[in-house]
């Protein structure tokens, strides 16, 4: 009887890990209605708490696009993209701790041999590109990702090239957070769609500029 007591207490331990709690959403962008066709900007953009940037040698062809039916979502697009190319989200006010249980959801189409990944800027302005990534699709697809079982490399975000492994870490202040394919486009047989993306982690507060 006496084992038994010693027993149930770290069992209960044990279960109350695995009931970690789950982190809420932190960002959702699906850009807007705004007229597509256009190099996408600021204006794209629906979340008025977030900042867009972005990236690389063929950022100036990403652009919006929607095929004029209800059925057909407004997209990131990146098949004008003359060079590789990234775009990310950055909310005003926190950043974002993408530990623990933390997830990035989104809504794509892809073409091609391109392959979206995941890319982060931290809070001390390094880069890095997840492991994962999201591949072609005949129709529209929502794909999830854990964070917690992402392996990351550094990337060089002027020309978005993923570089070396990087061992744990740390996601506890996220800057930004994006996209790439590491590729030019090709039209729509080779490109990149996005229709939206969702960010699941714990905001933290940015520091106060120093006077």
């Amino acid at each position: 009887m006496q084992r038994l007591l010693i027993l149930i207490p770290l069992f209960l331990i044990v279960d109350a890990c695995w009931a970690e709690t789950r982190p809420t959403p932190f960002l959702r962008e699906d850009w807007t209605t705004k007229p597509p066709f256009e190099q996408v900007s600021q204006e794209h953009v629906a979340s008025p708490e977030l900042i867009q940037t972005v990236y690389g040698p063929g950022k100036d062809g990403i652009k919006k696009r929607h095929h004029g039916t209800d059925a057909d979502p407004y997209y990131i697009w990146s098949g004008a993209c003359a060079a590789n190319w990234a775009l990310t989200l950055k909310h005003k006010d926190v950043y974002a701790d993408l530990t623990g249980r933390s997830k990035v959801r989104w809504r794509t189409r892809m073409s091609g041999f391109r392959r979206l990944h995941i890319i982060v800027k931290l809070a001390d302005g390094s880069w890095l590109i997840s492991d994962q990534s999201d591949g072609a699709s005949e129709d529209w697809r929502e794909h999830e990702f854990n964070v917690a079982d992402l392996r990351w490399h550094k990337l060089d975000i002027a020309k978005v090239v993923e570089g070396a492994a990087v061992p744990h870490p740390d996601l506890t202040k996220v800057d930004e957070i994006g996209f790439t394919d590491l590729m030019n486009g090709a039209s729509s047989p080779a490109c990149t769609r996005l229709d939206w993306i969702e960010v699941y982690g714990k905001p933290v507060k940015r520091s106060e500029p120093k006077p």
